[in-house]
C-alpha cells in the first residue's frame, strides 16, 4: 500500500455513515475495521500500525476471536483512524482542532517603527537593499519610470488577493527604498511629485501586507509612514485611503472608538473634494466602525450613505486607481457584512451570497472572506447543513492565500460551530477542514504495542 495513505483521513462520507456511527457507539471494532478496510482502502496492516497494535491483533478482532475494551487501546485507535472523540464516547481528542486554528495572532516582542529622522525618508524595517541601491546611483526616472514603477504596484495588488502579501513584501520593501533614494536628489517637480506618490503607495502596500499578517504593529508604522509621504505632496484622497485601513485595522483589533475616528479624520481629508465612489467606500467603512460600536441606527444611516454615493458614480468619475477595487459586488458584500456585524443576519445572508456569486474568482482571498461570512450568517439563522456546505467550499480558496485574516475567519467559524460538533454536517466540515490545512506533528511510536 503507497505511503501516502498511511495518514489518510476517514473520508467524510465514511465518518457520517451511520453504520459507522452505530458501530461506534457500541465499540464494535470488528464492523469498524471492515469499514474502514472497504470504504477508505486502510487494510489490516495499515490500521494496526496506525493504531500501534499488532496485525494478528488486528486480524482476530475482525475475525471476531477477540473485543477491544482497554481504554487506552480505543484512545489509540480514535487517533490512529481520525475517529472524533464523541463517536467512541472519548472526550474531543487533541488533533480534532486543526493546529492552523489554535495558533495565536503573530504580533512582535516588542512595537517596530520607523527609526526617528528627517522627513519622510528616514529608514524602515525591512529587506536591507543598500548594496542594491548603490548600483542605481545616478539614475534619472522619467515619466516612463514613474509609470513602470506604477504597473508594477498594480501588479503586486493582482497577486496580493490571489496568493496574500507575504511573500511579496521584501520586493516591495526594495522597491521602496530604491524610490526613497531617487527622493534624495532633486528632481524636476512633476517627477518628485509622482515619486513621492509611488513611494505613498509601496508604504501603504507594505503596511497591508502586515495588516494581512496580522502583525498589526508594523502595519500602523508603514500606514504612518504612507501618510506622511502622501502628505508631502498635498495627496488627500490618498491620506483618505491611508487612514480608511487603519480604520479597518483599528476594527480587527476590537478597537471600534479607534475605528471611528479614523474613518472621520478620512473624511475630513476629503471635505475639499473628492470623487463619490471614494465617498462610498469611506461611508462604508464608517459602518464597519459603528457596527462594531454596536449603533445600530448609526450603522444603516452610514449604509445609506454609502449607496446614495455609490448611486452618484459616472464612467468619466476621475477616480484614483486605489479605489477602483470598489465596484458594485464589494458595494453589496460590505453591506451584508455591516448588517452581519449588528446581528441582522436575515438581511445579510442575501446580499453577501448575491456579492459572492458576482465575486472575481482570481480574488481568492475575497471569496474565502466573504464565504466565510456567508457561513456564519447562515450558521445564525440556524441553516448548519448549509453553513458547513458553504464553509467547506470556503476552504479551497482559503487554501489557495497565505492570510492570517483568512485564517482568522475560519476560526471564528470554527468556534462557533462548536455546539453542533457531534452532527454529520458539522463532522463532514471538519474532516474536510483537517484534510486541508496542515495536521499538527504526530508523534512516532518508539514501538508497537498490543
Amino acid at each position: 500500500m503507497p505511503e501516502s495513505r498511511h495518514t489518510k483521513e476517514l473520508p467524510a462520507s465514511l465518518l457520517t455513515d451511520s453504520e459507522l456511527i452505530d458501530a461506534c457507539r457500541v465499540r464494535d471494532f470488528a464492523r469498524v475495521f471492515r469499514l474502514v478496510k472497504a470504504r477508505a482502502g486502510i487494510y489490516p496492516s495499515m490500521i494496526a500500525r496506525q493504531c500501534e497494535l499488532t496485525p494478528s491483533r488486528v486480524g482476530e478482532v475482525i475475525a471476531g476471536q477477540r473485543q477491544l475494551l482497554h481504554m487506552d487501546v480505543i484512545e489509540r485507535i480514535a487517533d490512529g483512524l481520525r475517529i472524533p472523540g464523541h463517536m467512541l464516547g472519548l472526550s474531543r481528542r487533541e488533533w480534532e482542532t486543526p493546529a492552523a486554528l489554535a495558533v495565536a495572532e503573530r504580533e512582535p516582542p516588542e512595537p517596530v517603527h520607523p527609526p526617528a529622522g528627517p522627513g519622510p525618508l528616514a529608514a524602515l524595517p525591512g529587506v536591507e537593499v543598500d548594496s542594491i541601491l548603490a548600483m542605481a546611483a545616478g539614475t534619472n526616472p522619467s515619466p516612463s519610470t514613474l509609470q513602470a514603477l506604477r504597473s508594477s504596484i498594480e501588479d503586486y495588488w493582482r497577486r496580493d488577493d490571489e496568493h496574500g502579501g507575504e511573500t511579496l513584501r521584501p520586493a516591495v520593501v526594495g522597491q521602496l527604498r530604491y524610490v526613497e533614494g531617487l527622493l534624495k536628489d532633486r528632481r524636476p517637480t512633476p517627477i518628485r511629485h509622482g515619486l513621492y506618490g509611488v513611494a505613498a503607495e509601496l508604504a501603504r502596500l507594505t503596511g497591508w501586507t502586515y495588516f494581512d499578517a496580522r502583525q498589526y504593529q508594523q502595519a500602523r508604522a508603514y500606514f504612518s509612514e504612507s501618510l506622511q509621504l502622501a502628505r508631502e505632496i498635498d495627496d488627500h484622497p490618498f491620506m483618505a485611503n491611508v487612514l480608511a485601513c487603519m480604520s479597518l485595522q483599528a476594527t480587527y483589533q476590537d478597537k471600534p472608538a479607534d475605528a471611528l475616528a479614523l474613518v472621520s479624520a478620512a473624511q475630513d481629508q476629503t471635505r475639499a473634494g473628492t470623487t463619490p465612489r471614494v465617498r462610498a467606500m469611506l461611508a462604508m467603512r464608517e459602518a464597519f466602525a459603528h457596527a462594531t460600536l454596536g449603533d445600530r441606527k448609526a450603522t444603516h444611516t452610514a449604509i445609506s450613505e454609502a449607496h446614495s454615493q455609490f448611486e452618484r458614480i459616472h464612467e468619466s468619475d476621475p477616480d484614483p486607481s486605489w479605489v477602483t477595487y470598489f465596484d458594485e459586488p464589494k458595494l453589496i458584500v460590505d453591506t451584508g457584512i455591516a448588517h452581519g456585524r449588528i446581528g441582522e443576519a436575515a438581511i445579510a445572508e442575501p446580499l453577501i451570497a448575491d456579492a459572492l456569486a458576482r465575486e472575481d474568482p482570481a480574488n481568492q482571498r475575497g471569496r474565502a472572506f466573504h464565504a466565510f461570512w456567508l457561513a456564519r450568517t447562515q450558521l445564525q439563522r440556524g441553516k448548519l447543513d448549509q453553513a458547513c456546505h458553504t464553509a467547506i467550499e470556503a476552504l479551497v480558496p482559503a487554501a489557495a492565500v497565505s492570510s492570517e485574516r483568512v485564517t482568522g475567519h475560519l476560526r471564528e467559524f470554527y468556534e462557533q460551530l462548536a455546539p453542533y460538533r457531534e452532527v454529520p454536517a458539522a463532522v463532514a466540515f471538519e474532516a474536510r477542514l483537517r484534510a486541508t490545512l496542515p495536521p499538527p506533528v504526530q508523534r512516532t511510536p518508539s514501538s508497537i504495542r498490543t
